[in-house]
């Protein structure tokens, strides 16, 4: 049977830092070395005025296509020719217009095939991990063999200067996933059993309002909080919902996949806060040794936060060859999923 294999990532940052001295400087109050101390976030990447979400992911694909498929050591392991790509998967909540896709306008920019088939889906932070599935599903079916995953959020347009909750969290980001065909033999991430969920019930936890077709808030918590689009999120209820929901989730993985705690190597999951994922680590009953936190100097970056953790431990060898990796989101939706990967 064909194997979907993550082959390589390539991970794009805006240029423009906020650091917490800078939101310590406008304000004071906030008391941010205690807000730090709890998220784990010393700075975040943000979308420079005349950017858009779509400008960052066409230069994560085009360093994608630059640096090729590497090794750890930098070692080449193979080129990536835009004309080979078969499909071109794009996750995001900012496109550039209601239409057309922010896929049919990168296709063009980057010079895919007319033969390339492009869509957008709109997740959070379950969205890499779905879009995982999908590149699978697509592989494995023989509809492609070289599929380019894209993820790009820029939340810094949608957080009021004043939130302290949540603009404290939240950095811009975008990254390109290559995932190819390949044998048992291919090196790279072989993508195993997925499980996924939704509850459209805590859809009113995490919103956007003033954004969309509906004028109207889905519920009084989100409601007149200024022009324009907004983001609002309920934090401790999203706190609950990720505490009740994820262990469910790690052991319907567990009971798909064969795999328990201590077959599994490593575990990344959506690197939403130090303190929730510190909670998430005790409750799950996992070592920290086998526990990667990757968000101090990126912050939240939503649909990024695997790809930018796993792409980082790659490179730096805590991800090696012959190792079992769990990868799980959840998020805005509420939306979750997670998959297992056979790293060779």
């Amino acid at each position: 049977m064909t194997d979907a294999v993550i082959r390589g990532i390539a991970i794009h940052l805006p240029e423009d830092v906020l650091t917490n001295e800078d939101l310590d400087a406008q304000f004071p109050e906030w008391e941010m070395d205690k807000i730090a101390a709890k998220n784990g976030i010393q700075q975040r990447h943000i979308v420079a005025e005349d950017q858009t979400g779509l400008d960052l992911a066409e230069a994560a694909c085009r360093k994608m296509f630059a640096e090729g498929i590497t090794a750890p050591n930098g070692a080449a392991q193979g080129d990536i020719d835009p004309a080979d790509i078969d499909a071109l998967i794009y996750c995001t909540q900012a496109a550039d217009y209601l239409m057309p896709t922010n896929a049919c306008i990168l296709q063009h920019r980057l010079g895919l095939p007319t033969t390339t088939m492009a869509f957008d889906f709109n997740l959070g932070c379950s969205g890499w991990v779905y879009g995982l599935s999908i590149a699978k599903g697509f592989i494995s079916t023989g509809q492609a063999k070289r599929v380019l995953l894209v993820t790009t959020d820029v939340y810094s347009r949608w957080i009021r200067e004043d939130d302290r909750s949540i603009r404290s969290l939240f950095g811009d980001a975008a990254c390109a996933t290559l995932i190819e065909a390949g044998d048992s033999a291919t090196t790279g991430g072989h993508i195993r059993e997925c499980v996924y969920g939704t509850d459209g019930s805590g859809a009113a936890n995490i919103v956007v309002t003033g954004a969309g077709m509906s004028g109207a808030p889905l519920d009084e918590r989100s409601a007149n909080r200024g022009d324009g689009p907004t983001m609002f999120m309920d934090g401790p209820e999203v706190f609950r919902f990720t505490l009740a929901v994820v262990p469910k989730l790690m052991q319907q993985l567990y009971e798909k996949s064969g795999e328990s705690v201590d077959s599994i190597d490593q575990f990344i999951l959506h690197q939403a806060n130090k303190f929730m994922l510190e909670h998430l680590r005790r409750k799950l009953k996992l070592p920290k040794e086998k526990f990667i936190l990757e968000l101090a100097d990126v912050g939240n970056t939503v649909s990024n936060t695997i790809p930018i953790a796993l792409g980082r431990a790659y490179r730096d060898g805590r991800v090696q060859s012959g190792q079992t990796l769990a990868l799980v989101g959840f998020g805005v939706g509420l939306s979750w999923g997670g998959v297992i990967v056979d790293w060779r």
